[in-house]
């Protein structure tokens, strides 16, 4: 049988991992798919060295529209990333009749509705496997193997760069700042790392999983995003010390009114095995009526395992090249007609508990005016810790977990207590999930 031609946009760290690996399991592939997967072109910043690494049975250009416009190419791979010129290559190869897979999450977290809208018409697939979580294959895994299911929430560790993070923090004691020097040093972190540590690179992966999960389009501008810059290794170590880990997780949650989607800083309790993924390990739970939590594990990043999502997507378009369009799987799970809209609901109306720190004076009463205000504000208290004044000082670290309570509640609450003369400046507040 004729091969299937691909053409890779990049040949960076994924693209060369992906014909590394076609390469290396070319025969195992094959049999998979029921023909021979070539990389035919390839459109690169620097010939010499993609020459180099590629050697001479590969075509190389540096103009990436050769690829799209390229007729005998019958998959193109968009390995380069960014929003432009990623998204106007995506949608000539589309309209070109060609399929496409990717590894954009910002593509497709802001721009899928748009994309998948114009594959649809054409009768052509776009696949995304390796757009989150790196070789973990969860996108098949929620559209297919979990399709039986009412999903009620996920929650994921899909940053490894954050997770790096909070784990060099608890695990030696140190300081963000110096966390993300060392992380910039061994590459886990970019030179300006915001995308990361503030959590967009998280919460454009969530819009994905969520629109999957769901069966809506993707919402990532009403995402909620919070990051790690401003937590503290003292957080951190209060937070083991009541028996909870920190993760940056990725959030959304199916509710009566809505559905959550938040990206931020949470405890989980340390019993919890996504509690205990470390360095820049990924990891997703995912909780369904019929199959409950079933838990995602793997590297989230890299060039083989990242190929590895790559190199199966092309596996699928392969085997479904000729299918009837009406017989492929849905690119959001659910068929383009049945998707629903259901509102993001904003940040003040989730209900969740919370971790809450301040730095009270050590004197009578102090105590009785929290509790009050967050009494009057139906916020109850689930535990409390007060740490001793170091010598010389007369404030106190007072640490407080919460029960489940609205947002808007507790920024009330914390409004209230800052207020008061007893507090010394700001309320830390962290949310808290028990993921049962």
């Amino acid at each position: 049988m004729k091969p299937i031609h691909v053409g890779l946009l990049g040949l960076g760290t994924v693209g060369g991992g992906t014909l590394t690996v076609l390469r290396r399991n070319k025969e195992e592939i094959a049999r998979r798919a029921g023909r021979e997967i070539r990389v035919v072109q390839a459109a690169v910043r620097d010939l010499a060295k993609a020459r180099a690494f590629a050697g001479e049975g590969l075509d190389l250009t540096t103009d990436p529209m050769v690829v799209v416009d390229n007729p005998e190419i019958d998959i193109v791979v968009e390995l380069i990333g960014g929003i432009e010129p990623a998204r106007t290559l995506v949608l000539k190869a589309i309209q070109n009749g060609k399929h496409v897979v990717t590894a954009n999450k910002a593509l497709i977290a802001k721009h899928g509705n748009e994309i998948f809208a114009a594959a649809q018409a054409k009768g052509v697939m776009v696949a995304f496997e390796a757009a989150v979580a790196g070789g973990i294959p969860i996108i098949k895994a929620i559209r297919e193997g979990l399709s039986a299911n009412r999903i009620q929430w996920l929650a994921g560790i899909i940053n490894g760069t954050t997770n790096f993070i909070l784990s060099e923090m608890r695990d030696k004691g140190l300081a963000f700042d110096t966390v993300l020097k060392e992380a910039q040093r061994l590459g886990y972190a970019e030179a300006d790392p915001t995308f990361d540590v503030e959590g967009v690179d998280a919460a454009h992966k969530l819009a994905i999983l969520s629109a999957i999960a769901f069966g809506v389009p993707m919402q990532f501008d009403a995402a909620y995003i919070e990051g790690i810059s401003k937590l503290t290794r003292e957080d951190i170590r209060y937070a083991e010390e009541l028996g909870y880990r920190v993760k940056l997780l990725g959030i959304t949650k199916r509710r009566e009114n809505g559905i959550e989607l938040r990206v931020h800083p949470t405890l989980i309790p340390e019993k919890r095995l996504i509690a205990n993924v470390d360095g820049a390990m990924n990891a997703v739970l995912v909780n369904g009526d019929a199959v409950g939590a079933t838990l995602y594990y793997g590297k989230g990043a890299g060039a083989e395992p990242t190929a590895s999502a790559v190199v199966a997507d092309l596996v699928d378009v392969t085997r479904l090249h000729t299918a009837d369009p009406h017989h492929r799987v849905p690119h959001l799970a659910f068929q383009p007609d049945q998707l629903t809209d259901l509102k993001v609901l904003p940040m003040d109306e989730v209900a969740t508990a919370y971790y809450l720190r301040m730095r009270a004076l050590d004197k009578p009463g102090v105590l009785a005016d929290i509790t009050r205000i967050l009494a009057d504000l139906d916020i109850s208290i689930d535990a409390m810790m007060q740490k001793e004044p170091a010598e010389g000082e007369k404030q106190a670290d007072i640490i407080m977990l919460t029960h489940v309570a609205l947002e808007k509640h507790v920024n009330a609450a914390i409004a209230k207590i800052e207020a008061l003369g007893s507090i010394e400046g700001r309320v830390t507040r962290i949310r808290l999930e028990e993921l049962n």
